[in-house]
């Protein structure tokens, strides 16, 4: 039996184990979430920029030299941050003893 052969049918095996479907079906679930909350957060952002612009010009304060928008914008490129670090600990926690799971099924 060639390598090859013997790869197609791990590869069928792991297609076939219930577990990989729930993994690639919860996966796929939570990455549209998180892309979609990312997509709201930063088209708010853009429809802010559209429509009320002299709000992003805006200063904190009277005396200071900082306006709204800077701290916003900040906050929307931290947003992308945490949303990432969510997403790697769901992976590290959840989907890797899945992963580990369906690897020890298919030997």
């Amino acid at each position: 039996m060639s390598n090859e052969s013997v790869d197609s049918e791990v590869v069928k095996r792991v297609k076939a184990n219930p577990k990989y479907q729930e993994l690639v079906i919860r996966r796929s679930c939570y990455a549209w979430i998180l892309s979609v909350s990312m997509l709201i957060i930063y088209y708010a952002f853009i429809v802010i920029v559209a429509f009320w612009p002299k709000s992003l010009g805006t200063k904190i304060s009277p005396e200071s030299v900082i306006s709204v928008g800077i701290p916003l914008g900040v906050a929307i490129i931290c947003s992308a941050f945490v949303l990432t670090g969510l997403y790697v600990r769901r992976a590290n926690t959840k989907y890797d003893e899945l992963i580990r799971q369906i690897k020890e099924e298919a030997k």
